[in-house]
């Protein structure tokens, strides 16, 4: 059951971001004017609004370094994370987790219950999950693998 996930755009990843990664204090879904001002704020590099709104449409797909560094720096995520390969998705699911632990109000109880299970209760968890998740999927008629999450 290990399809291949379906490349992610560099507008996915950006927006992604901006979805699950915001600061808590933020506005709720950002304008692209917003987000270059926060952007710009954080690193002083010079992120103009239209900037934002190309890199979110998928307009520019191949940025400057320094405009994906500004973004790695502002949303506090490795370089990498822009990228394709195995570090691009260990980074990416890393990143999900956190996203998951700060929105899910997963705790550090939970994870401590967690890693205190056996081999045979966390495959039993894992099972449970991915069974929710399969039926949430059939339900919403989302692909597999949550690629639309935006």
């Amino acid at each position: 059951m290990s399809a291949e996930k379906p490349h992610r755009s560099l507008a996915d990843k950006i927006n992604w971001l901006i979805c699950h990664m915001w600061p808590a204090d933020g506005a709720q879904q950002p304008s692209d004017a917003e987000v270059a001002a926060a952007v710009q704020g954080a690193t002083n590099e010079v992120i103009s609004r239209s900037t934002v709104w190309k890199l979110r449409t998928g307009r520019q797909p191949n940025p400057t370094l320094r405009t994906l560094n500004a973004f790695a720096t502002f949303f506090k995520v490795p370089i990498g994370y822009f990228g394709d390969g195995e570090e691009a998705e260990r980074i990416e699911g890393q990143l999900s987790l956190l996203a998951l632990m700060r929105d899910g109000g997963i705790g550090n109880a939970t994870l401590r219950a967690l890693a205190d299970l056996s081999p045979e209760g966390r495959q039993m968890i894992t099972e449970i999950i991915t069974s929710a998740a399969r039926m949430e999927q059939q339900r919403s008629g989302r692909p597999p693998g949550g690629q639309d999450d935006r």
